[in-house]
């Protein structure tokens, strides 16, 4: 990946990047170790040949007062606000549970990618060393801060090398950060007792007696123009609600196919739907004819959000007339009691179903601050939203009654009193290690303001393509320098859970009832962790999660809204892809995408300026 360039010199540029890389890179901290015998009192910026020298104290000064100290007058055109603003920027450390965050965070795989990447960064500094400086950096003050970092280095200079510091940076995925954080808080405070006893009479995670029928439908709404492909999952003697499965941003109708199987053999029609303007034809075809790129819409037009929602109610009417006059459905597709299951987007799908009406004032200060880091994918993907004329939008459908929203988009386009409109049974889960939707600020956050009977599935490692289907996976996704998906036989048993837990949770609607309650138990779902993935279900989130995660992300999300330039919105950023491709991403910064298929990356925008929206040609 090629360096960001805002228009300055080359020197000028690495060194604004290292500034504000410091800030994103070392973001968290804890107490607990003494004081070393020496604290840095400069940083030695290396590029190359060339070596500079940068007091920390002058750093100091120029963050305290604003004015610039002679020793740094060659970087006085990069030493403006917002770097001052990263500078002064810090995140409160809870002393109760800073130690055991950090220590558990360095203990995993990802702490372990992460100490590599500094120690290229900071090649005169071991493991140690860094892990020493993280713990010490919060101790004086109870907080976290850039030149706290760098004073808790124990030598009297800390030496950077700007060039892999500036390539880490660009890599840094600070929701990520924030999920692998909260790792050991949230096993802490949502495990139950292991001498709590489970009993069930029977296993819901096998295949249950009925024999399977599958077909393939092609529905054309003639209205909106849209052709929408469907796969219906029933068996000969079906009862109990109908089941409509919705699947993410650049997915397909298959993506949980094992799962509408397994619902299919115990009696439960289940219709696998596809949205034509977010499945991964749609995208393929994006990157497949250049010319696409320069549409009005973008990526994702912003009527895919009002499309989704009425796919499915459109599809209820059509299967209703299928119910009264098929021969071979007749009596089996119960459109009167539908519970949806949606994934990623097709979360915000049954969401809005349910009666969460689009919140767009909200989401258009988000999108429209120049200032404003997308935090994640689905930031950049929630503000194709924000082009919307009409506000407030409702599209519920009185015939959902129930829902299921797994790694769900919900936390920039619905606002709490959208959420706490929703009247029915409500599931959600979310993985700790998601890149894509963030557990803290797409689920956590966003499920403590849902005030219906509701429950919380928490995959305590599990990221955001861990629950699809195998089978329709591509398994060389690609793995970015500091994030991960886990895929395959590790995550086997969140699947078997799903399986289980989806089944429990549909037959709850059914005189069946009591059967299944005890799969809705939080010692049924912790049976099913793992070393990879810890498994937790609770009803609510308990009152010292709700103030340790409200007391996180506006401090980090005001962080990271101060590190990006307001001209940077005026400036080009270019991007080598996966594949040989280009991209000149004009006036917009840049995030990683993960979807299916050959297309392992694709490059989503946060746009500035509503009005005017263009994708550049690719060669």
């Amino acid at each position: 990946m090629s360096l960001l360039n805002f228009g300055l010199t080359p020197i000028q540029s690495i060194v604004k990047t290292l500034l504000l890389g410091l800030t994103l890179s070392v973001s968290w901290g804890i107490v607990g170790l003494p004081s070393p015998a020496f604290a840095a009192e400069q940083v030695i910026v290396r590029i190359g040949p060339l070596r500079q020298s940068i007091a920390i104290a002058d750093l100091e000064y120029f963050a305290k007062t604003g004015n610039v100290p002679p020793s740094l007058e060659l970087y006085a055109p990069l030493l403006n606000d917002e770097v001052r603003q990263v500078l002064n920027s810090y995140w409160q450390v809870d002393p109760d549970r800073g130690s055991h965050l950090i220590e558990d965070l360095l203990d995993t795989p990802e702490g372990d990618r992460l100490l590599d990447a500094l120690r290229m960064a900071l090649p005169n500094s071991d493991e140690f060393t860094i892990h020493t400086a993280l713990l010490e950096s919060a101790q004086r003050e109870g907080k976290l801060s850039v030149l706290g970092i760098l004073r808790a280095f124990p030598d009297d200079s800390l030496s950077v090398d700007a060039m892999t510091f500036a390539v880490l940076a660009s890599q840094i995925n600070l929701p990520h950060w924030q999920g692998q954080a909260m790792r050991s808080l949230l096993d802490r405070e949502l495990s139950v007792s292991q001498d709590t006893f489970f009993y069930g009479a029977f296993d819901p995670t096998e295949s249950g007696h009925q024999t399977v029928h599958q077909q393939t439908l092609t529905l054309h709404d003639r209205k909106r123009d849209r052709s929408i492909p469907v796969d219906l999952y029933w068996s000969d003697w079906g009862d109990g609600p109908l089941v409509v499965i919705s699947h993410g941003f650049g997915a397909d109708r298959r993506f949980l196919g094992y799962l509408a199987e397994h619902l299919a053999s115990y009696g439960i029609t289940v219709a696998a739907i596809e949205h034509p303007a977010s499945n991964v034809a749609w995208l393929n075809q994006l990157f497949a004819e250049p010319s696409t790129y320069s549409r009005p819409e973008g990526i994702l037009p912003a009527t895919e959000f009002i499309d989704r929602p009425k796919d499915v109610s459109f599809l209820l009417d059509e299967l209703e007339q299928l119910n009264e006059y098929s021969p071979l459905l007749k009596g089996k597709l119960n459109t009167h009691q539908v519970v949806v299951i949606g994934h990623s987007l097709g979360g915000y799908t049954a969401l809005a179903l349910a009666g969460a009406s689009l919140d767009l004032d909200h989401l258009r200060q988000f999108c429209d601050d120049p200032t404003r880091v997308g935090l994640s994918p689905t930031d950049l993907v929630q503000c194709s939203a924000s082009d919307l004329e009409k506000d407030n939008v409702n599209l519920r459908d009185p015939r959902v009654v129930q829902i299921m929203a797994l790694n769900p988009v919900m936390g920039r386009v619905f606002d709490s009193k959208s959420l706490a409109t929703i009247q029915i049974p409500t599931f959600v889960l979310a993985g700790t290690d998601d890149n894509i939707t963030p557990a803290l600020s797409q689920q956590l956050l966003p499920f403590s303001e849902l005030q219906g009977s509701k429950y919380l599935l928490t995959a305590i490692g599990g990221t955001h393509l861990s629950i699809g289907d195998p089978r329709n996976l591509n398994q060389a996704i690609t793995q970015t320098l500091l994030t991960r998906e886990l895929l395959g036989d590790s995550t086997e048993s969140m699947r078997q859970l799903l399986c289980g837990i989806s089944l429990a949770y549909v037959k709850q609607l059914t005189p069946e009832a009591p059967l299944y309650d005890p799969f809705l138990s939080p010692a049924y779902v912790q049976s099913f962790s793992s070393d990879q993935v810890k498994l937790r279900l609770s009803r609510e989130v308990p009152d010292t999660l709700k103030q340790w995660m409200r007391m996180t992300v506006g401090p980090v999300e005001q962080l990271v809204s101060t590190t990006l330039p307001k001209d940077r919105v005026n400036e080009n950023v270019q991007i080598t892809c996966q594949n040989g491709l280009k991209c000149l991403l004009d006036k917009l910064p840049m995030a990683m995408f993960i979807i299916h298929g050959n297309i392992a990356i694709s490059v989503i925008r946060l746009r500035q300026n509503r009005s005017k929206h263009k994708f550049p040609h690719l060669p």
